[in-house]
């Protein structure tokens, strides 16, 4: 599973990366906890599951992967000069995760966090949620989850600046199906209902161009450390 999520999710566009990089000062001898952004800055990055920690080993080799959680972060107090949490602070326990991130910052430290958000406005999109509904998975939650608000209720953070770029991944037929089984929900389906919905999107797949768009929303929000 590991393995298809890293070949099926979707990346980020240039122009929000640089958004990011600019506004977090990125680049030789700063120190980045989570994410590689291609800054030149060191990248640490913090991940519970062994089989992720592997594959991000083979990725980006220069990166150094340690296990822990947002929660629990094995770092010492102060070694960030930016943390950044893609497509994740959805798991995280704002009241442990938020107060922990903001320990391992230095003075003046930012979080960023980023979703690839599914383009609400697209008609694919539309039918892909519908096919989700049924099978009582979440079909907008990054929507109407707002990490804004979460960091504006914050203690520990800063009101975050936000930023949202367009983008697309295009797909065949098998494309989209292997990018909708690498969504976590769809993951923890089982056996025959995992199987009739995946040959649903094949069909949607099908019903479309030899190679057509699946288009998405970057969001990113930054909000300093107080």
């Amino acid at each position: 599973m590991a393995e298809v999520y890293e070949r099926a999710r979707p990346e980020y566009p240039v122009e929000a990366m640089d958004w990011l990089s600019d506004r977090l000062h990125l680049g030789p001898e700063r120190v980045v906890v989570d994410v590689a952004v291609p800054t030149g800055a060191r990248v640490v990055a913090v991940e519970p599951l062994a089989e992720m920690r592997a594959v991000l080993a083979r990725a980006v080799p220069e990166a150094e992967a340690l296990e822990g959680t947002a929660e629990e972060l094995p770092l010492e107090d102060g070694v960030a000069d930016a943390v950044t949490a893609a497509s994740a602070f959805h798991w995280f326990e704002p009241a442990r995760a938020l107060p922990e991130i903001a320990r391992v910052l230095r003075p003046g430290g930012r979080l960023a966090i980023v979703f690839n958000t599914r383009d609400p406005e697209d008609e694919l999109q539309r039918e892909l949620t519908e096919l989700l509904r049924p099978h009582g998975i979440p079909t907008s939650w990054m929507r109407d989850f707002d990490s804004g608000a979460v960091l504006r209720k914050s203690m520990v953070f800063a009101p975050p600046q936000y930023a949202e770029f367009r983008h697309e991944q295009r797909f065949d037929a098998d494309g989209l199906v292997e990018r909708v089984a690498s969504i976590s929900y769809v993951a923890l389906l089982e056996g025959e209902e995992r199987a009739a919905f995946l040959e649903q999107v094949r069909e949607l797949g099908q019903r479309q161009e030899a190679s057509f768009s699946f288009p998405y929303v970057t969001q990113i929000w930054i909000s300093r450390a107080r």
